[in-house]
């Protein structure tokens, strides 16, 4: 079965309220979808978010680089040589992460669809069910408490808490905030999105600890560049350091366990460059004993279906940070993973288990 086209089309899709952090607000989702066509017919779709602030990627330079560089590169080749495949995405062009994944998700999905087989089977099988958290946007104290209280009747029992981009006086409000209000059971994740120095981080993780907030892990702290800092702030509180931002590829992801730079890793298809990146850091990192968070970026079900596979395949992954399309208006998506409160079932069918999308163009 060989890679016969490579098309893109777009995906606009209104999220249901602005989506704020650190870096950015995101107000719609507008993703490029990838379909890689075989010459028996089968097909298999990914997708790619622009993530200008995180990965660089823009929604012109996806379509070029499926387009115009990687797509021509892999038409011809058998889909079923992955490892051929992988090699030539990687030297096809640097960087370029999301336009990779969507590529490599859409293979996935084909060579799954050729298999007969569910991908999270043919990635390793090890569950079928997954559990996510939700994510509290940066606002006011009492909008993010009201926030929080509602996704906490709706059944969620783990939420992440979006910090960093006011004074530590203000995160430390809206944090203990949201504490008193949810109560002792509930898991409460931060995410500063790179909002800290390493002073303030400390500072501020090390207050909390003394006002018993009972944080699970504090989430890329500091700007993506500062391994030594992350050394520096994982070393210094008791609370669990996870990386993001930090670890795009395996060789991020193995320089920064090797200088115990964090206690957790957050693996996100967009930032390794697809499911196959994602399996290596995710083995890599246990091998160093460091269990993995799977996330995404503002995606639909297409690219979380893809993430949600890779994730039950994986015992390392631990945790899941897979709510964005939760956060859409609409779901144009036929199949793929399916959600009941806090919990995503995987679909049976082969590959992703998606039928079809319905897009703009």
């Amino acid at each position: 079965m060989k890679i016969a086209d490579i098309r893109t089309r777009m995906l606009s899709i209104p999220l249901n309220k602005p989506f704020k952090t650190a870096l950015r607000t995101v107000t719609h989702l507008n993703n490029i979808l990838v379909t890689v066509i075989c010459d028996d017919g089968t097909t298999g779709i990914g997708e790619a978010p622009p993530t200008h602030v995180i990965t660089g990627d823009s929604l012109e330079s996806i379509r070029y680089a499926v387009e115009k560089v990687i797509g021509p590169q892999l038409i011809g080749l058998q889909i079923e040589q992955k490892a051929k495949i992988d090699a030539v995405l990687e030297r096809a062009m640097v960087h370029n992460v999301s336009a990779k994944a969507a590529i490599d998700m859409a293979v996935y999905d084909c060579l799954g669809k050729c298999t007969g087989l569910p991908l999270y089977q043919l990635l390793g099988g090890y569950r079928n069910q997954l559990c996510t958290d939700f994510t509290v946007s940066v606002n006011g104290t009492d909008e993010m408490i009201a926030d929080a209280l509602e996704l906490v009747q709706k059944g969620y029992d783990t939420l992440k808490i979006k910090v960093g981009n006011s004074t530590e006086q203000e995160d430390l409000k809206r944090v203990s905030g949201i504490r008193r209000a949810v109560g002792p059971d509930i898991k409460i994740r931060l995410d500063a999105n790179q909002g800290w120095s390493v002073k303030e981080a400390i500072s501020a993780i090390r207050k909390m600890e003394h006002l018993d907030l009972d944080i699970e892990l504090v989430e890329q702290p500091l700007p993506a560049w500062d391994f030594s800092g992350m050394k520096q702030v994982t070393e210094s509180v008791v609370t669990p350091i996870m990386a993001d931002e930090s670890v795009f590829s395996l060789h991020d992801a193995a320089r920064l366990l090797a200088m115990h730079g964090c206690d957790i890793l957050n693996i996100k298809l967009m930032k390794a460059g697809g499911i196959a990146n994602a399996v290596r850091i995710c083995h890599i990192a246990e091998a160093y004993g460091i269990e993995c968070m799977c996330g995404c970026m503002i995606e639909s079900k297409v690219s979380v279906t893809a993430a949600c596979q890779f994730a039950a395949a994986e015992r390392n992954v631990t945790r899941c940070d897979l709510d964005a399309p939760l956060m859409l208006a609409a779901d144009p998506v036929e199949g793929g993973v399916s959600y009941q409160g806090k919990r995503i079932f995987l679909p049976e069918q082969p590959g992703l288990g998606i039928t079809a999308v319905h897009a703009d163009d």
